[in-house]
């Protein structure tokens, strides 16, 4: 059986999700996620917007929710550039106190441009909003890309 028929299941079934996927099962390089579904793998980017209430805010962000916002820019510029043809490299600077800032760039084009917040509590309230916010970014990027591709094909 090959690899992504084994894990295939409904939310990969879309450009961004299947990149994010991606993206978790390339950290996984001893197989110990092997029998996981892809929804399992993604479980951690769902909160309730009771589990957000309880999340405190003061402190530094732990490793792992900083790990999920690197996993999930990092699927958004992979999606872009299956989609473009064009490398696109997030770079992140995220302050120890819950806030900071993305960019996407395409070349010597600037893609995306997104200043987080409460970054401590990261996530999305169910898995359609979760694609369709890293769709978003997606189609948002593509967007520059096509208005000013001279500039990204640099």
């Amino acid at each position: 059986m090959n690899e992504d028929a084994a894990h295939d299941d409904a939310p990969a079934s879309h450009r961004f999700l299947k990149e994010l996927v991606k993206q978790w099962r390339a950290q996984d390089a001893y197989g110990s996620w092997d029998a996981k579904s892809d929804t399992d793998l993604l479980a951690p980017y769902i909160l309730t917007r009771e589990q957000r209430r309880q999340m405190p805010t003061i402190g530094s962000p732990d490793a792992k929710t900083l790990w999920r916002i690197e996993l999930f820019y990092n699927a958004v510029g992979m999606a872009v550039e299956q989609t473009a043809g064009v490398m696109a490299s997030p770079l992140m600077k995220l302050h120890q106190e819950g806030f900071g800032r993305i960019v996407l760039t395409a070349g010597r084009l600037i893609v995306i441009d997104k200043h987080l917040r409460d970054i401590h509590k990261f996530g999305f309230e169910s898995m359609e909003i979760l694609e369709a916010e890293g769709e978003k970014l997606v189609e948002s990027a593509l967007e520059w890309i096509d208005k000013y591709p001279e500039v990204a094909q640099l």
